[in-house]
């Protein structure tokens, strides 16, 4: 019985446990959580080391052993600290475009000057001094005009020897004037040139012009110079005048020995560049300043472009004008220009359905690049034609002053290995002949002429500049024009790949576009202008030839061909290295910012009819930061100034702020409304206040 009883009180606990530890409503019993030992938070321990502590080892694990290798290799990777590049950018667009025909200039003819009936001194100056034997077909065709006397106005192609064009007629009329020629007579022809370096380049080539005519006195006037010198040249007397607008007028307004009494040229050379630059005003005052003085005399315009503001110029300053216009499919035959004059500006179609002339030993090339590659595919294609293929000499076109300076800055420190040339083995991977020069409106005047004669004798280097070098300029040996921003239209595209293929020498442009700006290309086409495709790709994989963009693993083989992952790698490394420099300093961070805000002004500025191209919102911000050298899309770029604005924008204020204001505001109100309020009042608000002053005075005189 005992024995039964306590069987029975057995089976009684042991259901009593069960149903302790069955889970109410019939939920699933819910595991309990192993402790965690410390080791299992060790990484990397090692079987002795659990033998010592006690712990049964287990099979020996092949898998943690390949992480420890792992990790060691990972230590030896270099840390790369940047995102990635190629995610997450948009799809470049197929190029869609008709082959159109481009309309063609034939630059040389066979005809000598010994066929015009010039000085014998002046041909033989032209044959040895400019080593110039036969005509070009704008100077076979305007020569002769200007010699008779008449008006012109001359359309020719960029490159095609239109200072030639006016300057021997200009120095075999004045030489051969019956009264000889003073200095002290003063102008008897004024050149009109839009910058300060054509001003110079056209000044160079009629001295050169008047070798032999020494009592001919040429001169130049133009901004940045000191006008102390200038007037004591004006007294002196000047003959041949060349200025720019801005500083003619600055003369004629304060300088008293400034006359046109004799003056019988006007040219105005690259006239439609003069107006856009906003000399329009200006030169109706140096009109005028003409026209009292004397009012018969022989003007001259010449453009590569015949826009309306040029046609308007010639309605105002021409006087029965021959038109002269090279290119096959416009005009063969000189005619008089006031019907061309009159058809273009009868509506403003004509301006969109113009052709431009492209010299046949040119060839143009666009490249589509998402904004966050721009800066490793230029600096790709800076090394590839530069470095690589050698006897380059590139031009590099930017939207503005603020992204010369910050590029320029960026890729000889980068490139030409300023921060790496004093490590050891960096000595022969740096970019030695890399040689970078700088030209834009907001240096002095003494440094631009500097960099302009440095490039203008160098047979090598590339130039970063803005549109001040897009006019006029001859710069021989010029093989590649890049234009990193697109042109505001396409009569600034022909005149920016102007600098190359000059005078029948070979050259080549590239204009690179983001993916949704493609739709430029078709623009062009419209105007008759070709141009190919160049595949990013194929300029990233010269980064394969210098190592010192290689990522360098352990036990890796030697590159062999363009692998597209090993290209992508460098490209990441050269983006690094851009990155690294920029955030070295505050100071760089915040130029970067500058000269990224100075692009988006830029960018605001396009014309209306080509806003579905150029979008400020097609733009992502934070991809184009990373074309400045920027990890992080920046914030408050508006507070930023910039070198061009003189304001500072004030931020906006915060909440706390305005409620200082707006009881600033209260303030006054009172103020007001207590000065303009009853004499009575103030009256009584006086004697208060002298009361208590009284009281104040009395507790101060009662002794504690």
């Amino acid at each position: 019985m005992a024995a039964g009883v306590g069987m029975r009180g057995l089976g009684r606990q042991s259901g009593a446990l069960k149903r302790k530890l069955q889970p109410p409503h019939g939920n699933p019993p819910v595991k309990r959580k192993r402790k965690l030992s410390i080791n299992t938070f060790r990484k990397g321990t090692t079987e002795a080391d659990r033998r010592e502590e006690g712990s049964s080892p287990q099979k020996p694990g092949p898998k943690k052993q390949l992480t420890d290798k792992q990790n060691e290799s990972q230590k030896k990777k270099p840390f790369i600290k940047t995102s990635s590049l190629f995610k997450n950018n948009p799809d470049i667009p197929e190029i869609h475009r008709k082959e159109v025909q481009q309309v063609q200039e034939h630059v040389f003819t066979t005809d000598s000057f010994s066929q015009l009936n010039l000085h014998p001194h002046l041909i033989s100056t032209i044959n040895t001094v400019l080593n110039i034997c036969s005509m070009t077909s704008v100077q076979k065709q305007t020569i002769p005009v200007l010699l008779q006397g008449r008006d012109a106005l001359v359309r020719s192609q960029t490159g095609s020897g239109k200072t030639l064009a006016y300057g021997i007629p200009l120095v075999q009329t004045l030489q051969g004037m019956e009264s000889k020629i003073q200095r002290s007579d003063g102008p008897y022809a004024l050149v009109l040139v839009p910058t300060r370096e054509l001003a110079l380049q056209s000044f160079d080539t009629i001295q050169k012009l008047l070798k032999p005519f020494t009592w001919i006195v040429p001169g130049v006037l133009m901004g940045g110079e000191k006008r102390k010198s200038e007037k004591a040249r004006l007294r002196k007397g000047i003959n041949i005048l060349i200025s720019t607008p801005g500083r003619l007028v600055d003369h004629i307004k304060s300088t008293a020995c400034v006359h046109f009494h004799r003056t019988q040229w006007l040219i105005i050379d690259e006239a439609d560049r003069i107006l856009d630059l906003g000399f329009e005003k200006d030169v109706a005052v140096i009109l005028n300043a003409l026209n009292a003085a004397r009012e018969t005399r022989q003007n001259v315009l010449l453009s590569a472009t015949l826009t309306e503001g040029v046609t308007r110029l010639a309605d105002i300053s021409l006087n029965d004008p021959v038109s002269i216009s090279i290119a096959d499919e416009i005009q063969k035959v000189p005619e008089p220009a006031s019907q061309t004059v009159r058809e273009s500006s009868s509506s403003s179609k004509c301006m969109e359905q113009e052709n431009f002339a492209v010299p046949d030993t040119l060839q143009q090339f666009v490249m589509m690049v998402p904004s966050k590659l721009r800066l490793v595919t230029l600096a790709a294609f800076i090394l590839q034609k530069c470095k690589f293929e050698k006897r380059h000499k590139m031009i590099i076109f930017f939207s503005s002053c603020e992204q010369v300076e910050f590029y320029h800055e960026l890729l000889v420190k980068v490139l030409s290995g300023g921060s790496e040339s004093e490590q050891p083995g960096h000595s022969s991977l740096s970019s030695g002949n890399l040689q970078f020069l700088r030209l834009h409106g907001d240096m002095e005047q003494e440094e631009r002429t500097e960099v302009f004669q440095e490039f203008l004798k160098s047979k090598t280097g590339i130039l970063l500049c803005t549109d001040v070098a897009a006019r006029g300029l001859d710069l021989p040996q010029v093989t590649w024009i890049v234009q990193y921003n697109a042109p505001a239209s396409p009569a600034e595209y022909i005149h920016r790949i102007g600098r190359t293929a000059r005078i029948g020498c070979r050259g080549s442009s590239l204009l690179v576009l983001a993916p949704s700006e493609a739709e430029y290309v078709s623009l062009l086409a419209s105007h008759k202008i070709n141009v190919s495709e160049l595949k990013m790709e194929k300029v990233l994989a010269s980064l394969m030839k210098d190592d010192r963009f290689k990522l360098h693993r352990p036990g890796s083989k030697k590159s062999c061909g363009k692998n597209p992952q090993e290209v992508r790698e460098r490209a990441t490394v050269l983006q690094t290295k851009f990155e690294n420099h920029v955030h070295s300093s505050e100071e760089r961070v915040q130029w970067a910012k500058k000269a990224l805000q100075s692009f988006l002004c830029a960018y605001t500025t396009y014309p209306r009819d080509l806003k579905h191209i150029f979008h400020i919102k097609s733009l992502h911000l934070g991809h184009v930061a990373k074309s400045f050298g920027l990890r992080d899309a920046p914030q408050n770029l508006t507070a930023l100034p910039t070198a061009g604005s003189k304001r500072k924008t004030k931020p906006r204020p915060k909440r706390p702020e305005l409620l200082k204001k707006t009881q600033g505001k209260r303030r006054l109100a009172e103020l007001l409304r207590s000065e303009y309020s009853s004499g009575m009042d103030t009256a009584g608000a006086k004697v208060k206040k002298k009361k208590r002053k009284q009281r104040k005075a009395g507790n101060q005189q009662i002794p504690t």
